[in-house]
């Protein structure tokens, strides 16, 4: 067995009065990838802020090296080898590669000036390490995600990381990113670091890592090895339930057969250099799957029917008729309602309430000469809260406090309150734990059952066989294939499509 690197015992933690750790034991060993695992809220991110030194915790101690050590802040976290690369990156996009790989630790030569050249051979030199061909002049905005990422790493290994912890290191990246990202994994493992892996890809899980921890409710519920478990295992512990995604989906059919006018007709529309000539019908009672590599153009097809992009040719149909749509409140006007890509920049105001977020879209329904029915109001988003079952300790509390699944659902919430007859969900799971997951697939069921219309835009093949009828793969912002449900019978064969396309 490895040696321990790494003890947190008893860990406690509460914020005003309510507790989001307690009692919480966590290991590492030299040179694993030990996944952290739970619910949205089951407090994987507090605990790694106590060990990255943002937070104190209540009670409670940690080893590193069997030696019990105060992390106070960032700075002694980082001093005794703890790096956090978070999901969104501390870099600054106007500076170079080498720039922000040194920022606060620029090497200078005798005259106490920065010392460029140093500075570029070294993170040459640092990147290699890694096996990166990145041109350490580079600017940092002109970067892909995964080409950021991999800059964070680089940082982590001049700080000479032992404990590198990746939160949700995959949820932008493309599979080849993704891929390049587990080969500098298996790099760093056999340089003897440890990485603390959280994700809410259950597949990533058994690719890559050595073993998992499971946080329910601010407990530790499951510490085991991942050839000694299984996925069921994992969504037991993490969810307290025994629960399957299933992949075939019965009753909205019937409504598609029934039903001769589309709610929706999408002919020959084209958008600038996003994608073009682009062809579908959505039915009454259908989930229509869209799918594609990065770049395929599929996003930009979202907000040109939502009116966010400008159409050039083509035409849009809502029940028969040509649609003008040229902003969203055009759109939601003929009933089209969208979650986007980005819920927190796109989706939400941040700083303003559950209330004020989910009721937005719908403001006029609730007004008598511009008053409004405040009791209304309230019952509707406890409706709503209780029915999504959104976490949260009031109705008034800021979104951004809540964690990621439930900011998704406040999204998905202010749209059932819109009640649109179409909706367009783009990546509508993406960041969210798997119990999230399985009641929003439960959502998009009970909306095609009423007879809505929704286009389901995703990158998780197993929730999009879970819930279309239909699935379209673009490539390139071309419409280049579109297949019956019944056509696949697996994850692996949709994907084969996707990259053959």
């Amino acid at each position: 067995m490895k040696e321990e690197i790494l003890r947190m015992v008893n860990i406690t933690k509460s914020f005003n009065q309510v507790r989001v750790l307690e009692n919480v034991d966590f290991d590492m060993r030299k040179g694993e990838v030990h996944a952290l695992v739970g619910e949205n809220g089951a407090g994987k991110s507090t605990l790694m802020k106590i060990l990255a030194g943002v937070y104190l915790p209540d009670s409670g101690k940690i080893f590193i090296n069997n030696e019990e050590v105060k992390l106070r802040n960032p700075i002694e976290a980082k001093h005794r080898g703890i790096s956090i690369i978070y999901q969104e990156f501390s870099l600054i996009p106007t500076l170079s590669i080498s720039y922000n790989i040194f920022l606060g630790k620029e090497p200078k030569n005798r005259f106490g000036i920065i010392d460029r050249g140093k500075m570029v051979l070294e993170a040459k030199k640092v990147l290699e390490k890694i096996g990166l061909n990145l041109k350490p002049e580079r600017v940092v905005g002109d970067l892909s995600t995964g080409n950021m990422q991999q800059v964070e790493i680089a940082k982590a290994i001049l700080e000479n990381s032992k404990i590198l912890i990746m939160d949700e290191p995959t949820s932008a990246l493309t599979e080849a990113e993704t891929e390049k990202l587990f080969n500098i994994i298996n790099l760093l493992k056999e340089k003897g670091t440890s990485i603390i892996y959280i994700t809410h890809r259950m597949k990533e899980i058994f690719q890559i890592c050595d073993r998992i921890t499971v946080l329910r409710d601010g407990k530790k519920v499951l510490t085991s090895e991942i050839k000694d478990t299984s996925l069921q295992d994992i969504i037991r512990n993490m969810t307290g339930k025994n629960k399957k995604i299933e992949v075939l989906r019965e009753g909205t059919k019937a409504l598609n057969k029934q039903s001769k006018t589309p709610l929706l007709e999408v002919k020959n529309l084209s958008s600038s250099n996003n994608f073009s000539s682009v062809n579908f019908n959505l039915f009454p009672g259908e989930v229509l799957g869209i799918t594609g590599l990065l770049g395929s153009g599929k996003t930009e097809l979202a907000q040109t029917i939502f009116g966010i992009e400008k159409k050039e040719v083509g035409e849009i149909i809502i029940k028969g008729n040509i649609a003008k749509i040229k902003s969203p409140k055009d759109a939601m006007t003929y009933g089209i309602g969208l979650i986007p890509e980005n819920r927190r920049t796109q989706g939400l105001i941040l700083n303003q309430s559950i209330k004020t977020n989910a009721v937005l879209p719908s403001l006029k329904r609730f007004c008598n000469f511009f008053i409004i029915r405040e009791k209304e109001v309230v019952n509707t988003i406890k409706g709503i809260i209780r029915q999504l079952k959104i976490k949260s300790k009031s109705l008034n509390e800021e979104v951004r406090f809540l964690s990621g699944g439930n900011q998704q659902k406040v999204v998905i919430g202010k749209w059932l309150i819109y009640d649109p007859d179409i909706l367009i969900m783009d990546e509508p799971t993406i960041g969210v734990d798997i119990g999230a997951k399985f009641e929003i697939i439960e959502i998009i069921k009970k909306m095609a059952e009423e007879g809505k219309g929704v286009i389901v835009i995703s990158s998780e093949l197993n929730e999009l066989l879970a819930v279309s009828d239909r699935i379209i793969i673009m490539s390139r912002g071309k419409m280049v294939k579109e297949l019956q449900r019944e056509e696949i019978e697996n994850e692996e064969e949709l994907q084969r499509a996707i990259q053959t396309a």
